[in-house]
C-alpha cells in the first residue's frame, strides 16, 4: 500500500486495474486514508471520489460559492407559497450588498430589475427595461 496519494492518470489506470475490489479498499490501495491513533485505517471516500473527478476533467472548487449548507448557487430561484422570491446570502455576498440597501424595483415584461439605490434614495442603474 502506498502512503502517496495517487492523482491524474495513475489514480484512473490503479482504480482500473482494482475493478474487482470493494470501493473503500480501492480507495485505501490509491493512497486515500489516514491512520488512527490505534493503528486502524481510516479511509477518505470523498477525498477519493473528488480526486477521480478531478483526473477525469470535472473541476471542483472546494473555496467556491456556498451558502454554508452544503449547497450550490444555481441562479435559479422560485416562488414561495407566501409569493416571496429570496435571493440568498450568496449572491447577495458576492454583489457586495449590505443589510439595509435599498433597491428599484422596475417590471419588464418577463423580468423584474433591480436598481440600487444610493444614499440619497436616487438609483444607480439605467432607466431602460
Amino acid at each position: 500500500m502506498s502512503d502517496t496519494k495517487l492523482t491524474g492518470k495513475a489514480l484512473l489506470q490503479k482504480v482500473k486495474e482494482l475493478a474487482e475490489l470493494p470501493r473503500r479498499e480501492t480507495a485505501k490501495q490509491c493512497g486515500y486514508y489516514t491512520r488512527s491513533k490505534s493503528g486502524g485505517a481510516r479511509v477518505n471516500l470523498t477525498e477519493f471520489y473528488d480526486a477521480v473527478l478531478a483526473a477525469k476533467g470535472v473541476a471542483l472548487d472546494p473555496d467556491g460559492a456556498k451558502d454554508g449548507r452544503g449547497r450550490e448557487p444555481t441562479y435559479r430561484v422560485s416562488v414561495h407559497k407566501n409569493g416571496q422570491i429570496v435571493i440568498g446570502s450568496t449572491y447577495t455576498n458576492a454583489m457586495g450588498l449590505h443589510p439595509g440597501d435599498e433597491f428599484e424595483i422596475k417590471l419588464g415584461y418577463k423580468h423584474i430589475k433591480l436598481n440600487k439605490l444610493d444614499e440619497n434614495g436616487l438609483a444607480s442603474g439605467n432607466d431602460d427595461n
